[in-house]
């Protein structure tokens, strides 16, 4: 799959393509069917399917301060986006001057000059635009202008039947933050992951009996609810069961927020530098502070025997 960033990394001899644009953080089961569709039509056309996407998010450009947490950094969207299929991913910088461009202008530069764009497939809510003005009629009506056809794809709901709540990156987060990674799970279509680098911690868990990774995540990362979890941790190409904790530490009185992985039955991973994955699959309990160390203790060993049970 190749991989671009800004209009000058696309090649000058690309020929027509069949495209879709939008953030895709998160890239979940909604996402994946519009996705998937582009792709489909693409094969039909024999042309290459794109996605065009922004970084950093526009809200962040937009209204400074105000950067979603992120269900999934660009390299992590790529390569989900290259599981469905995709032959290309232009990844556009999202600057004030992108953001004051007209919705015509953003068309003629991006779709019909650059991508040649056969054919565009998004969602019901699409907008793009300076201050999103422009929306899936509008991307129809210039779409006639300039020879290419727009197909507008139904969301999947969670609960269904109509009345359930339309998939979206917003829902994925608000579950995330209630600590419903289930949930969270069920919309994304596999468990949400956090990613960084392995740093030094305060090394209690070694200590406890129960060594950790302790993650520097990534910017803006979208960080389960204070709790224990069951999960993965993903490390020099191997996945292994893991008990993950993620809060201040209130026991010995932190005020720091981590995110820490066990990685059951191993102690002798070293870790420190290396950039890993930690896959939350179910929480277990929310964040303690308990009368004593040993009575911490005997709950991780509790902890650490359920998550055992919820990962084989």
């Amino acid at each position: 799959m190749q991989r671009w960033r800004g209009l000058t990394d696309i090649p000058e001899d690309w020929g027509r393509s069949v495209v879709t644009i939008g953030s895709y953080d998160g890239v979940h089961r909604g996402h994946q069917l519009i996705i998937g569709r582009t792709v489909a039509r693409a094969r039909a056309l024999r042309v290459p399917a794109v996605v065009v996407t922004f970084d950093p998010h526009p809200s962040e450009v937009i209204r400074p301060g105000t950067h979603p947490p992120l269900l999934a950094p660009h390299p992590r969207r790529a390569e989900l986006m290259a599981g469905l299929g995709v032959d290309a991913v232009l990844v556009l910088p999202f600057t004030k001057e992108l953001s004051r461009v007209s919705p015509a202008d953003f068309v003629v530069e991006v779709l019909v000059e650059r991508l040649h764009a056969l054919s565009v497939v998004e969602g019901p809510n699409f907008r793009f635009g300076h201050k999103a003005a422009g929306d899936v009629a509008t991307l129809s009506e210039l779409g006639a202008t300039h020879g290419f056809n727009v197909e507008i794809i139904d969301l999947f709901e969670r609960g269904g039947a109509g009345d359930g709540e339309p998939f979206s990156s917003s829902l994925v987060r608000r579950l995330i933050a209630e600590g419903d990674l289930t949930g969270a799970a069920e919309v994304l279509g596999r468990p949400h992951r956090v990613e960084g680098v392995v740093v030094p911690g305060a090394r209690r868990g070694r200590q406890l009996g129960f060594p950790t990774a302790n993650l520097d995540t990534v910017p803006y990362s979208a960080v389960p609810a204070d709790g224990v979890y069951a999960g993965w941790l993903t490390a020099e190409g191997a996945t292994m069961p893991a008990a993950v904790s993620v809060g201040t530490n209130p026991q010995f009185d932190g005020t720091e927020r981590t995110v820490e992985a066990y990685a059951l039955d191993r102690t002798d991973l070293e870790l420190y530098g290396k950039t890993v994955a930690v896959d939350f699959h179910e929480r277990l309990r929310g964040q303690e502070k308990f009368d004593t160390v040993d009575d911490l203790q005997r709950q991780m060993a509790l902890d650490v025997d359920r998550a055992r049970e919820l990962t084989r």
